[in-house]
């Protein structure tokens, strides 16, 4: 290859960058708040719903391969931590992230590359995620 950028990544599938800003919110906004959120600012799954679609948008305007799979690695640790019940959270945004970011992982093996083969883990783990999420919690409560 020559010495130009891969941009094939970039073709998988429009699905990751249109549904995961607002699932991803969702499942930080079940995080701890910080110390400076203010009660008269805007809504917080708000700011962080218009950060997360930027970050997203960095990504792939300026983003690489590698620095692509690490944000949904990160997605997909936030994803399995609510599916094991390691930290609360928004199952049905929890369920929505982890189809989109398995779906597009199982598409890597169309592309040339190791991003197939280094997903292998996560593929794993999200796999196991999506079954528990599909499962109702114990709790009774669907979230």
């Amino acid at each position: 290859m020559s010495s130009h950028r891969r941009l094939d990544w970039l073709g998988l599938t429009p699905e990751p960058e249109r549904e995961l800003p607002a699932a991803v919110a969702a499942l930080r906004a079940s995080l701890p708040r910080p110390p400076t959120a203010s009660a008269g600012g805007p809504a917080v799954p708000a700011v962080l719903e218009a950060a997360e679609r930027h970050r997203v948008e960095r990504l792939v305007l300026r983003g690489s391969r590698h620095s692509w799979l690490r944000y949904l690695a990160e997605v997909t640790a936030l994803v399995t931590a609510v599916a094991t019940g390691a930290r609360p959270g928004d199952r049905a945004a929890a369920l929505l992230a982890a189809e989109v970011v398995l779906d597009h992982h199982r598409m890597l093996i169309g592309l040339p590359g190791a991003g197939y083969g280094r997903t292998t883990g996560d593929r794993t783990a999200l796999e196991e995620a999506v079954r528990a999420l599909r499962t109702p919690s114990r709790t009774g409560d669907p979230r």
